[in-house]
């Protein structure tokens, strides 16, 4: 079964990006937006380009990533309308907007006082700054570093830089854990990573790559990116002779894939992974969104590693 056309483009869109304090206390008084009082955040307040008089309230984000991450800010009540891809959290305000298709109209119909997406598709950063709408880009993250920066220029823009800062610290301390957590191996187990069931996977170049990288494993499809893109399509015959110790599913949903589907490819059930019930399907949208979810991606990582016995 081949990965659906909202796969399709949103790995696309992947490739294009690749080459191109705490929070507030319960009993601390908010102001009505969630802003601590004592919290020193005043206007204007420029983030590259952008620039806001006032701190947004009627907010429109037109990515899953972004989405998650204005409400691990503390910004939530500030969001008005999501894109329909946008399903995290539950109370997310989902609307027919498309982040991939964006139409400027049915953007300015929500009245927004800040749009927030990840791809400037359909010139729509121009489109809506010819209606004197702010645009703030957070291009797909290349790196952990990329997302605390979007995190702390998120907070900056929408009057929680305390609460950015805090998020940011938490993942860094989980994530510093996390890694901290694995056992060194003298052998470093080798991994294939799954985009979709026509073997397109990712290198340790990539942001996800990178991250595994970083529990000590070892990635079969490095060898295969004779074009440097960072995502390649592998055969199944590479990916049989490379014999990985562990497969991670990111296209479980999209896709139907499981251990059991893997189980039944030709030549796959010998596979060290598969032989030992060692692959994970992973949940898609915590796999593709690089935010404030990613301490989750790699503590499910961790774990599958933790479980391969020692050589």
């Amino acid at each position: 079964m081949r990965p659906t056309p909202l796969r399709r483009i949103a790995a696309t869109f992947a490739v294009l990006a690749l080459a191109s304090g705490a929070a507030a206390c319960a009993d601390e008084p908010q102001t009505p937006s969630g802003t601590p009082t004592g919290a020193a955040v005043s206007y204007p307040v420029t983030v590259g380009g952008v620039t806001l008089d006032a701190q947004p309230q009627k907010i429109v984000s037109l990515s899953p990533t972004t989405t998650e991450m204005l409400f691990a800010i503390d910004a939530g009540t500030q969001v008005t309308a999501v894109d329909d891809q946008s399903n995290y959290p539950a109370d997310a305000p989902k609307t027919d907007l498309s982040g991939y298709q964006p139409n400027a109209e049915a953007i300015a119909a929500k009245n927004p006082d800040l749009v927030v997406l990840t791809t400037d598709a359909n010139n729509i950063v121009s489109q809506l700054g010819a209606l004197k709408i702010p645009v703030y880009v957070a291009s797909a993250a290349t790196t952990l570093d990329d997302t605390y920066k979007q995190l702390t220029e998120l907070g900056a823009l929408t009057g929680h830089p305390a609460e950015a800062a805090a998020e940011v610290q938490r993942m860094k301390d989980q994530i510093a854990k996390i890694i901290a957590s694995v056992p060194q191996r003298a052998t470093p187990l080798t991994y294939y990573y799954e985009l979709d069931p026509t073997f397109y996977s990712v290198t340790s170049k990539t942001f996800v790559g990178s991250l595994f990288a970083q529990l000590g494993l070892t990635n079969i499809a490095d060898a295969a990116d004779t074009k440097n893109s960072g995502y390649p399509q592998l055969s199944a015959e590479a990916i049989i002779k490379a014999n990985p110790d562990l497969i991670f599913l990111a296209d479980a949903k999209c896709c139907g894939q499981s251990a059991e589907a893997v189980a039944k490819r030709a030549g796959w059930a010998g596979i060290t992974a598969v032989a030992k019930n060692q692959v994970v399907a992973l949940d898609d949208d915590i796999a593709s969104r690089w935010g404030p979810r990613v301490v989750d991606l790699l503590q499910t990582a961790a774990d599958a590693v933790a479980k391969v016995p020692a050589s």
